[in-house]
């Protein structure tokens, strides 16, 4: 069996530097907002509203960064049954600090790359992506810093 979901890796600036969105399901289980994919959705849809609905955020909310689209592939079981999951992930930065969390999750934090992946070190395929994110953001960081740079 496969399932597809989307989903978005959402980032703020902060004093302390960069901040990644990570929801709380129970037990050890934190991982990015993401849902799977309705009928007659595309990737990008299914993304936004899972947003809104997980985390209370709107597309206005979200500025995407373009070129920027990431797969996570792992197997799983449930009910005695394999499935093969694939989650798009999109970046987006939010200024939001406060997120209105659905029943779904107990909670959320804030939290720098480096203890995101702490918390997903369970998890290889979430710190895979989280790493490209965090790869992506940091080559736009220097490919603007070099142009802000006197020649």
């Amino acid at each position: 069996m496969q399932e597809i979901s989307a989903g978005i890796i959402i980032y703020r600036r902060t004093n302390e530097g960069i901040k990644f969105l990570l929801v709380y399901h129970g037990g050890e289980y934190w991982n990015f907002p993401k849902g799977k994919i309705e009928s007659e959705e595309k990737s990008w849809q299914t993304a936004v509203r899972e947003i809104r609905e997980e985390v209370g955020l709107k597309l206005k909310d979200l500025k995407f960064k373009k070129n920027f689209k990431v797969h996570e592939r792992f197997v799983f079981k449930r009910k005695g049954q394999e499935v093969f999951k694939i989650v798009i992930f999109y970046l987006a930065e939010t200024r939001q600090s406060q997120i209105r969390l659905s029943y779904e999750h107990n909670g959320y934090c804030w939290i720098t790359y480096k203890e995101a992946m702490k918390i997903l070190s369970k998890y290889k395929d979430s710190q895979k992506v989280l790493s490209q994110a965090n790869d992506f953001l940091s080559r736009k960081t220097i490919k603007s810093s070099n142009q802000n740079s006197p020649k």
